[in-house]
């Protein structure tokens, strides 16, 4: 991958953590399913950019993100499953 591919793969990573963060920050009740993918889809773009220009500790925190929000991602699956709504009431 060419450092220009990967940088524009980088950028387009922290666009989603960008996204992410004002979604959570204006939203009256945060979509848990959409918030974690959102998070999880930007820590992988920038681990694949890190790829080709390294960084320790970049990578130990979007590795740490990305392992943050796959457990997220899959409680809010499992709760949506359950019927369990975004406050985390069953109804």
């Amino acid at each position: 991958m060419s450092p220009l591919v990967a940088d524009i793969i980088g950028v387009m990573g922290s666009v989603l953590f960008i996204g992410a963060f004002a979604y959570a920050n204006k939203v009256e009740k945060i979509d848990k399913l959409l918030f974690n993918a959102v998070n999880l889809a930007g820590a992988i773009l920038l681990l694949t950019s890190l790829s080709v220009h390294f960084n320790l500790a970049a990578t130990i925190l979007e590795t740490a993100w990305a392992g943050i929000a796959l457990v997220g991602l899959i409680k809010a699956i499992r709760d949506r499953r359950a019927g369990v709504d975004r406050e985390g009431t069953k109804g």
